[in-house]
C-alpha cells in the first residue's frame, strides 16, 4: 500500500504526460518556455486570481512573498508553530523574525482570537500575517483579514498544502495579499521534481515578484533593479503540471470521498479527525487523526507498520522547539495545542486512487489498537 500513490495517477495520464515531455524536449526551451505562460493562465483561471507566477519551490514562493511585501531584517511576521519548518524558515532566511501563534484544537490552523493579543506584546513591529492551511484546509482569513486591516498589516497565505481548497466557493488564492503554494510531488497537484507558484490580484506585486524571480531583473536581465533570486518554475514541470491540472478537479472530488469513508469508518473508534467547518473544502494533502494520548498512536502505528501500511507523523516536534530556531527563546509551555497535538496525530494514507478495500484494511488495523 503506498502512502500517496503517484504511480497510479502517472498510469492513467502517461500517454499525455510522455507527449507534453516530448514537446518540451522537442522545442529545446527548458527555461521559461510557452508552458509556463501557459500553466500560469490556467492556474489564474482555476483559482479565479488576476496574476500567477511560478517559482523553483514553495520555499521560494514564501521568500519571493515576503520581499515583495518589503519585510526586512528585524521586522515581525506572524505565523504557526504546528507547520513544516519551511513556512519559518523562509521568514528566518530573510532576516525577518518567526512570530508564534498557537494553533486551534479542532481544525489545527492559526487560532486567530490569540493574533492580537500576541502582536500587542511583541517586541518586534509586525508585518505580516502568514497563516499555514495546514492539511488542506484554509485557515479563517475572513478574521485574519480583518485583524490585518485593523492594523494596517498584510496577510500572506501559506498554501503549500491547500492548492484547490475553498470556502464558500471562493478557491484558495483570493484570501490574502499573497498566497504561496508548492508543487512538491506529495502535494496535492505536484510535479516530478520540484516547483512552486505565487498568486495575488495587484499588477504592483505582480511585477515585484516575477522581477524577484529572475535575479531581481527590470526592462532588461542585465538591468538589475533589486535584489533577487533564481527561482523559475523549469518548463518540463510546467509541462507535467498542465496535465495533471486537467484532472485535478476530479482528484480533489475523490480525496473528500475517500475522507468521507475515513470518517464513517472511524466514527465508532475514540480518535478524532479534523474539523472541516461548514461551508469549507478541504483538498486533503493528508488525511490526519488523533488519539488520546501518544501511547496508543505509537501503538497504532506499529500495528499498521506491521501490516504494510504506511503512517507518518506530521508534525512530531513543533517548530518552536526543533534545536535550529531555538533563538527564537519559546519554550515547552509556550504553545500547548501544537505540543498536544505532535504527540497524539498521525497521518493516515490519503490520494484519489485509495480504493474501499484498503481503507477498510487501515480502520480494521487502527481498531486493534484498543483490545
Amino acid at each position: 500500500m503506498e502512502f500517496i500513490d503517484l504511480k497510479a495517477q502517472q498510469r492513467k495520464i502517461r500517454d499525455s504526460l510522455n507527449n507534453s515531455i516530448k514537446n518540451v524536449l522537442d522545442n529545446g526551451q527548458y527555461i521559461l518556455g510557452e508552458e509556463v505562460r501557459v500553466f500560469e493562465n490556467q492556474l489564474s483561471s482555476f483559482c479565479g486570481v488576476k496574476h500567477s507566477i511560478g517559482c523553483s519551490n514553495g520555499t521560494d514562493a514564501i521568500i519571493l512573498a515576503l520581499l515583495a511585501m518589503d519585510i526586512k531584517p528585524g521586522d515581525g511576521v506572524i505565523t504557526v508553530p504546528f507547520t513544516y519548518i519551511a513556512t519559518l524558515e523562509a521568514i528566518a532566511t530573510i532576516g525577518a523574525i518567526p512570530v508564534l501563534v498557537d494553533v486551534y484544537d479542532s481544525t489545527f490552523n492559526i487560532d486567530s482570537s490569540k493574533i492580537e493579543e500576541v502582536i500587542k506584546k511583541s517586541d518586534c513591529q509586525i508585518k505580516a500575517i502568514m497563516p499555514v492551511d495546514l492539511f488542506g484546509l484554509p485557515a479563517r482569513y475572513r478574521e485574519i483579514n480583518e485583524i490585518a486591516s485593523k492594523l494596517n498589516i498584510k496577510v500572506i497565505a501559506d498554501a503549500a498544502q491547500s492548492f484547490g481548497a475553498s470556502k464558500d466557493h471562493i478557491n484558495v488564492g483570493q484570501f490574502a495579499d499573497i498566497t504561496t503554494t508548492s508543487f512538491f510531488p506529495a502535494k496535492p497537484l505536484g510535479c516530478y521534481g520540484d516547483g512552486g507558484a505565487v498568486f495575488t490580484n495587484s499588477d504592483k506585486y505582480n511585477d515585484i515578484l516575477r522581477s524577484l524571480a529572475v535575479h531581481g531583473k527590470g526592462s532588461d536581465k542585465y538591468d538589475n533593479i533589486r535584489i533577487g533570486l533564481n527561482s523559475r518554475l523549469d518548463t518540463l514541470q510546467a509541462a507535467i503540471l498542465i496535465e495533471k491540472l486537467k484532472i485535478f478537479d476530479d482528484e480533489i472530488s475523490l480525496r473528500n470521498s475517500i475522507a468521507e469513508l475515513y470518517r464513517k469508518n472511524l466514527k465508532n473508534l475514540p480518535v478524532r479527525c479534523q474539523y472541516i467547518p461548514k461551508n469549507y473544502k478541504s483538498v486533503y494533502a493528508q488525511f490526519s487523526i488523533l488519539f488520546d494520548n501518544m501511547k496508543l498512536r505509537d501503538r497504532a502505528q506499529k500495528l499498521l507498520k506491521k501490516q504494510d501500511i504506511p503512517s507518518v507523523i506530521y508534525y512530531s516536534i513543533p517548530a518552536h522547539l526543533q534545536t535550529g530556531y531555538k533563538y527564537l527563546n519559546y519554550k515547552i509551555g509556550d504553545f500547548p495545542v501544537s505540543e498536544d497535538l505532535s504527540n497524539r496525530i498521525l497521518s493516515l494514507p490519503m490520494h484519489p486512487y485509495l480504493n474501499e478495500g484498503e481503507i477498510q484494511k487501515i480502520v480494521d488495523t487502527i481498531k486493534l489498537t484498543f483490545n
